[in-house]
């Protein structure tokens, strides 16, 4: 692969999904699409290339950006950010929310699905006071192979050993051979779908809390603040956005100000003007 094939391929993954593979990440570009070009009989990454720019095969390409896409995530990552679900802002949204007795979570980027699932336990714990209530848990991703997995419920030992309660396992989940599956009631509570953040997501509605962990780290600074604004408008006027511990607003949107008590969390401040997904921008900037 020479360097004006690189370029190409750079070009090709923001365009498609925002991805910003910096020069100095080429090493992972041999790793990751290998496995793709023995998939689809393709002798080297020069063919590859070819291909996407001659065949604009849909399926190759969408395996082309899943092999380039990171889905690392595991139960409970990090923990803070579901402690700080459990007690600062379900509490906060079963109090002001008492009239429409209705909760709206997002989990953008959720990959293989243990980011919404431990939501999901949490909410299981708190069944008695949230009983009568609807409580919608959406979970999105650009990867539809990972969106199968997360909908399935099954993870290997090494997924549900990390971050995992013993207690948490052995309550909501099953053995299956040498895998694990969650419980379909803990599936039940969360709804999957194939969403690419760089385009239009309003159809999604209005949600009181968006997680949005681990993937603006991916993305250059025009499309993190394209991203955001979008987000503020999905986002209730006294929602809740919770970024990953790398991440932040500054410098980057003046819609969401940090909680100084609690790392990560970020309010709105005010509804965003509307502002039009990249793939749009581009297309009326012609």
């Amino acid at each position: 692969m020479n360097e004006s094939e690189f370029e190409f391929l750079r070009g090709f993954l923001k365009a498609r999904s925002g991805l910003a593979l910096p020069p100095e990440k080429r090493y992972l570009v041999e790793s990751r699409l290998a496995p793709v070009c023995r998939n689809f009989q393709i002798a080297d990454l020069a063919e590859l290339i070819r291909s996407i720019r001659i065949s604009r095969s849909l399926a190759l390409e969408s395996a082309v950006v899943d092999a380039m896409t990171t889905n690392e995530t595991f139960f409970f990552r990090d923990k803070g950010p579901f402690d700080l679900f459990r007690d600062v802002l379900l509490p906060r949204y079963l109090t002001a929310r008492t009239t429409t007795r209705q909760l709206r979570i997002w989990c953008a980027a959720a990959s293989t699905g243990q980011e919404p699932y431990s939501l999901a336990m949490l909410l299981e714990d708190a069944v008695e006071r949230t009983a009568g209530w609807k409580i919608d848990i959406v979970a999105t991703d650009i990867s539809t192979d990972v969106l199968n997995k997360a909908k399935a419920g099954l993870y290997n030992q090494f997924e549900v050993q990390r971050g995992l309660p013993i207690q948490l396992l052995l309550k909501h989940f099953t053995q299956v051979g040498d895998q694990w599956q969650i419980s379909q009631k803990i599936r039940s509570r969360v709804s999957f779908q194939g969403l690419n953040l760089i385009k239009d997501f309003t159809a999604l509605g209005i949600f009181d809390i968006i997680y949005c962990r681990n993937v603006l780290i991916y993305f250059d600074a025009a499309t993190k603040s394209n991203v955001l604004a979008r987000i503020a408008n999905s986002l209730a006027a006294d929602g809740s956005l919770i970024l990953g511990a790398a991440e932040t607003v500054l410098g980057l949107s003046d819609a969401f100000t940090p909680d100084p008590a609690h790392r990560g969390l970020y309010s709105k401040v005010f509804q965003a003007v509307e502002t039009r997904p990249l793939s749009l921008q581009r297309a009326t900037s012609r």
